[in-house]
């Protein structure tokens, strides 16, 4: 075995052990509302290069990214400020920070009435926060389809949703089923999302497709691991030899 190719099996097995991390982390989100699944197809690049099916003889390489297709259900939860999206689009959230996005729509009142995320955090109107007042009863509150909030009759406010067309990819996780954007990366306003209330978008996680990914990463870090002791028990030998 060269230097190179033990270069490229160490390379392999880094990958494969981040591989194991995301697909584990997924698992452990199965049950998180809006989450959306860590992709990658390194295992599947691995196992068609070793097996001579690959296009070409380049290194595999390891490429995370986001899935972001509709959740496999929706949950009813009966609250009224449970609200689960429908096709492309993010509620956004406002932090010191800047801007976050997200499809958990699970949502409460603070103290000041202003709709907040389950961190506190203020939930953006299209005209700024969006308060439902002392004398209005929280379960008396209406979300229609497109997120406009109304109680005893009275338009409260709007749901900011966004989207990020082509630009989806280069969103990056921040936590809490949220997503942060880059700063040269601009959302507009979302044209084909429906909001749904008294519900709860779940994860898109499958976990038996998971559990497969998981025993195919397993198998080739098990195959990896043994080249690289076959040739740390290879070159034990020669160093034998050598010295007599």
């Amino acid at each position: 075995m060269s230097i190179d190719m033990n270069s490229q099996v160490t390379s392999s097995i880094t990958s494969l052990e981040q591989e194991f991390s995301a697909i584990a982390h997924n698992l452990a989100n199965v049950n998180t509302v809006g989450y959306k699944r860590i992709v990658t197809s390194f295992s599947e690049a691995l196992e068609a290069q070793q097996n001579g099916a690959a296009a070409d003889s380049s290194e595999a390489k390891l490429n995370l990214g986001l899935d972001f297709s509709q959740g496999l259900s929706f949950i009813e939860t009966g609250r009224s400020l449970d609200v689960a999206l429908y096709g492309k689009g993010f509620f956004v959230v406002e932090t010191p920070e800047g801007p976050l996005y997200t499809r958990n729509g699970s949502f409460r009142v603070n103290q000041n009435g202003q709709i907040v995320d389950s961190a506190g955090r203020v939930v953006a109107g299209e005209a700024g926060p969006i308060t439902i007042g002392a004398d209005a009863a929280v379960s008396q509150v209406n979300i229609s389809q497109d997120g406009t909030v109304s109680a005893d009759g009275q338009e409260l406010g709007k749901f900011r949703l966004v989207e990020f067309g082509e630009n989806g990819d280069a969103l990056m996780p921040a936590g809490n089923s949220c997503f942060k954007a880059p700063e040269d990366v601009e959302p507009k306003g979302a044209e084909s999302v429906a909001v749904r209330q008294g519900y709860l978008e779940s994860s898109n996680v499958k976990m038996v497709n998971e559990l497969v990914s998981m025993m195919m990463v397993s198998r080739l870090y098990e195959a990896n691991m043994k080249l690289v002791s076959t040739k740390r028990e290879a070159s034990n030998g020669l160093m034998s030899v050598a010295m007599g």
